[in-house]
């Protein structure tokens, strides 16, 4: 087991109508401006958002509002966000959405608080000196932005989705009510589900050794979310499969099941990441497209793992070999991913990227970087051979 720092600094309160507990713990923050950020229509005509005005009122405490976040959220309003903070003099970002809320939340409380263009920091040109208080009322169980470091901003000029991460954008508290992702089409709940388990796959799959308690936590994870998925495809007002799948998102994503590993390997994020920036697919699609052609690109270098992720978590009998095991598991969650409806292809995407699209991808996710990936160190040429096997 590798040396590891666990830090998981941000309250959590969970349960049915824990948004009305939102104003109490903007102010237990000491702060007495809030910018209200969340994406589309559907948080107004629920009435969530009047909802967090009155708790926010009832604490005495002022607000803005700033509204119009996308999947993949946008830098040009992460900017617009950046201006309006620091012109109402806000101290206390509150996101009220999923992680792309979420995300674009945390570079607002970057941007507010530093000079200079936030995007510096996405581009890995310089570090941030200081962070706005960033709270969170989740409404999707994805991500798991609620009580991570991680944001991921998409720059729509030049097609860059980039990630930036740093301990102190991790929220201050999370208010996480399983009712109110209840009105997420069956499409986003799957979504959600896969961006929750390849979390913890992207860390299940980096280098480590002597992990047990870590190793079983993560794949109880996975079993669970599986579990669950396959309830809420069936009934999406299971409100106990809704909790769990919540609850979930969050700890796969704050660190816990990678404490011991080397980081992860994340490959298959940054692909993604490149994929979702040329053609804006919902990030969660993107990763269940990518993955089984990564797992086969990287499985003759880690037959031991996979057997193990197969066995363990897919239920797979032990093959002749390890690497016949290993295969089996990415068939296994393959087909897991078909049983949501989830796409395993580009084609299934309905995307069929040129292979100069594709050379662009391969040479964007390397910028800044020598090689993406722990479990084999990727180049633009394995890159294309993972796209050009994902058609």
């Amino acid at each position: 087991m590798h040396d590891f720092t666990y830090y998981t600094p941000t309250r959590v309160v969970f349960g049915k109508n824990t948004e009305q507990q939102t104003g109490a713990l903007v102010k237990a923050c000491k702060c007495r401006k809030v910018l209200i950020h969340f994406g589309g229509q559907s948080a107004l005509r629920s009435g969530l958002v009047d909802r967090i005005k009155t708790s926010l009122q009832a604490e005495g405490l002022a607000f803005v509002t700033l509204g119009g976040v996308v999947p993949n959220p946008r830098l040009s309003l992460i900017r617009e966000g950046i201006e309006l903070a620091r012109s109402e003099g806000v101290d206390f970002v509150l996101a009220v959405g999923g992680g792309s809320v979420i995300d674009s939340a945390k570079a607002i409380a970057y941007g507010a608080a530093n000079e200079g263009d936030v995007w510096d920091y996405y581009m890995g040109k310089r570090n941030p000196d200081a962070c706005l208080p960033v709270g969170c009322v989740v409404t999707i169980a994805a991500a798991g932005s609620e009580m991570s470091s991680s944001t991921v901003v998409t720059n729509e000029e030049n097609g860059f989705k980039r990630s930036f991460k740093t301990d102190m954008a991790r929220p201050a508290f999370a208010v996480m009510n399983p009712e109110l992702t209840m009105s997420l089409p069956p499409f986003q709940t799957a979504c959600g589900c896969v961006d929750i388990l390849m979390h913890t796959m992207e860390r299940y799959f980096g280098h480590g050794s002597n992990m047990d308690i870590t190793d079983s936590i993560g794949e109880g994870l996975m079993r669970v979310v599986m579990h669950h998925a396959i309830v809420l495809r069936d009934d999406p007002a299971n409100y106990d499969s809704r909790a769990e799948v919540m609850w979930a998102g969050s700890l796969s994503h704050n660190g816990l099941t990678g404490c011991g590993s080397d980081g992860g390997d994340w490959a298959t994020h940054m692909i993604e990441h490149e994929l979702s920036g040329m053609f804006d697919v919902a990030h969660g699609a993107g990763l269940s497209a990518i993955w089984g052609s990564w797992a086969r690109h990287v499985l003759p270098l880690r037959p031991d793992r996979f057997a193990l992720f197969a066995e363990r978590v897919m239920g797979v009998a032990p093959a002749e070999t390890e690497t016949i095991t290993g295969l089996r598991g990415i068939e296994a969650m393959e087909r897991f991913f078909r049983s949501l409806r989830m796409p395993t292809s580009l084609k299934d995407l309905h995307l069929a990227p040129t292979d100069a699209q594709i050379a662009e991808m391969a040479e964007k996710a390397l910028v800044g970087k020598t090689h993406i990936g722990s479990v084999k160190k990727l180049l633009p040429p394995d890159i294309i051979a993972i796209f050009a096997a994902s058609r």
